[in-house]
């Protein structure tokens, strides 16, 4: 190689590095230089349990989830082992408490959906409104490319443990259902009584009082 060839090289590799050195500088929870896919959200298979997709949906972009709101969590499981097992909670660490709507059955060698939709391939979880799986009570607030340490809880297979990121609500995701709005209870108004109408005296009385007062006059 030509001293002018290798410079070219030299300036060729530092043009394609320079994209990995800004997302490298932008730092460990910059969402703009991460892409995240439901794939490599998180992948891993424990104790006869297969979780090949899981994450934490977080907002929109640019947006935030509050400190003491809610976040769904999304995860695609495969039971491998030969019997049937069920997911029957879910803890996460310092990060508020999670809802499961009800225990989650892992038919073996099927993959089970936690969200409303099914993934490619999965069966969706039937009887629930809104995402089964929801961390509600937040910490603290949620913008997207935090990661949130939980353990799964098996009736078979016992406790899974991993570490979910959170995702912002696009691209590829933004058509998963976010945490239900918190429902208000509406408190009835009080105000003063209304005041009782009057019934009117029939006039019955006088009508007949006065029949016989003309049948007598003209006798």
């Amino acid at each position: 190689m030509t001293r002018t060839s290798r410079r070219w090289a030299i300036a060729a590799a530092a043009f394609l590095a320079a994209p990995v050195l800004a997302g490298c500088a932008a730092g460990f929870d910059a969402t703009t230089v991460k892409h995240y896919s439901p794939t490599e959200a998180r992948a891993t298979t424990v104790r006869g349990i297969q979780i090949s997709q899981g994450f934490v949906l977080g907002p929109e972009p640019g947006g935030k989830l509050p400190k003491g709101g809610s976040a769904p969590v999304y995860l695609s499981l495969t039971n491998i082992e030969q019997q049937d097992d069920q997911l029957v909670g879910v803890a996460v660490n310092n990060a508020g408490t999670v809802k499961l709507a009800a225990p989650i059955v892992l038919p073996r060698d099927k993959r089970v959906s936690t969200s409303g939709a099914a993934a490619p391939g999965a069966t969706p979880t039937a009887g629930t409104a809104g995402p089964p799986l929801v961390i509600e009570g937040l910490t603290k607030e949620l913008a997207g490319g935090e990661y949130i340490a939980m353990s799964l809880q098996f009736a078979n297979a016992g406790a899974v443990d991993l570490t979910l990121p959170v995702v912002a609500r696009s691209r590829e995701f933004a058509t998963w259902a976010p945490a239900p709005a918190p429902t208000t209870q509406q408190t009835p108004t009080t105000g003063p009584t209304p005041a009782a109408t009057a019934t009117p005296v029939p006039t019955a009385t006088a009508t007949l009082t006065a029949t016989e007062d003309a049948s007598t006059g003209g006798h």
